[in-house]
Formats: structure tokens, sequence, C-alpha cells
């Protein structure tokens, strides 16, 4: 079984690769469906997944300017309250209920993928981009990581499209910075009542590596808008399985 989850999290990295988020969404069922780990435990170590997988993932991005660093740490900032917030008050929290609050997510990301991103265009100067709305918008997307343990790449994308007007591109890369940053953050919280075997983390990471640089790679020769809605749908079907499971 931990062979099928070493493939499986190959997926987790060639989505971010590919879409700047959506590797938590796959990383939780691997790891309690797959490997058959607590919830609670689970959550924790797709936080250092996916955490890892970002920050890798982020270097293409970069060095093809596709990263607002200012924007991103601010929004990083925030988030990160938020998810230590929410990985430390998580321990009171039933894990079931926590598989639960991650499955309404993921029916919220795959109708979102299906649905598709609003075209905006990019403000003249980015650097008065609405501060106060995305430390909010960081703030909500923090606990929503440090609970139950998504990334929020789905949200936190058209959070800086649509509230702080980036390109694109650009709000893609700086996801994975935003989401780097809080997934650590997220950890920390969990990490003040749940242990992981960092091992386990480790090999599932190094994989979900390997794949973020496939995605990377494939990004600009697949159609974008083909890609989320095929994406949505595995998804769902995912959410439909994990239901029937917890049910």
């Amino acid at each position: 079984m931990f062979a099928l989850a070493l493939a499986l999290s190959l997926l987790v990295g060639v989505a971010l690769g590919l879409l700047g988020g959506g590797g938590s969404i796959l990383t939780l069922p691997i790891l309690v469906y797959v490997l058959k780990m607590d919830e609670k435990a689970a959550i924790a170590m797709s936080l250092i997944i996916v955490g890892l997988t970002s920050a890798t993932a982020l270097i293409s991005h970069a060095r093809n300017g596709n990263v607002n660093w200012r924007i991103g740490l601010i929004f990083a900032a925030a988030g990160s309250v938020g998810a230590f917030a929410g990985g430390f008050a998580a321990g009171w929290i039933p894990g079931a209920w926590l598989v639960r609050a991650f499955l309404v997510m993921m029916v919220a990301t795959g109708i979102a993928m299906i649905r598709g991103r609003k075209t905006v265009s990019a403000p003249t100067d980015v650097q008065k981009l609405p501060a106060a709305k995305i430390v909010g918008e960081g703030l909500i997307v923090g606990v929503v990581t440090g609970l139950v343990g998504a990334g929020g790449g789905f949200l936190v994308v058209p959070a800086l499209a649509l509230l702080g007007g980036l390109p694109m591109p650009t709000a893609v890369g700086t996801s994975l910075l935003v989401i780097a940053i809080k997934s650590v953050f997220g950890y920390v919280g969990h990490a003040t009542h749940v242990d992981v075997d960092l091992l386990t983390a480790a090999s599932l990471s190094a994989t979900a590596i390997l794949g973020s640089f496939a995605g990377g790679m494939v990004a600009p020769k697949v159609p974008a808008a083909s890609l989320r809605q095929a994406f949505g749908i595995f998804v769902l079907v995912m959410a439909a399985y994990m239901g029937w499971k917890q049910l």
C-alpha cells in the first residue's frame, strides 16, 4: 500500500505544478484511505507534503517572474496566523468532523474548478492593492488550512486575482508562496497535539516534488480550461467516494 501511496503522491505534485493548488485535496484521501492513518495525523502530514511541494514548485514560477513577493508575503503573514490558530484549535475537534469539513472543501474545489475563474484586468499599479482585504482573506484561508489541512490554493488564486487584481500567471505563482508558508504554521499548530511519522512524510514529499517538476514542464502545453475541468470532475468523484466511506 505504501508503494501505491508513493505513486499517487505524484499526482499531488503534478496538480500543484499545473494549477498552483489542489495538492491537499488529493493528499488527505491518500493518507487516510490508502495508508489508513488517523485523521488528525493525516491532516498534519498533508501540510508537510503540500508545503514542501509548493515551495519547490514556486522556484520555476519565480524564475519566470510570476511571483508578487510583496503581496504574497502579506497574504502569507495573515494566513500563517490563521493556520496556526486553526491547527491548534483542531486538537479539540473530533477527527471525523474535520474530515467532513474537508469533504465540503473538496466539493467547493471541484465546482470551482469546473466553473473556471473569471478573467480580470491587472491594475496599473500593483503596489496599491487593497492590503486590508488581502489580510482578511488571508486569515480566513489560513484558518481553513490549519483546521482541515487544505492548502487553499483554489481560494488563494481567486483572492489574489479578484481582490488583488494580479494577472492569473502571477496569482498562481504567488499562491504557491502563500501555501508553502502557511502550511508550515498550520503544521506547527497541529504538532502541539499530534505526532507525525517524519520519514513517511519525507518519502511522500520527495515523490510529490518530482511530480511538481513534471507538472511545471507540462503546464505550458495543456489547455488550462480543459485541465481544470477534468481535475474538478476527479475531485468530485473523490469527494463522493470519501463521503460513502464516512457513511
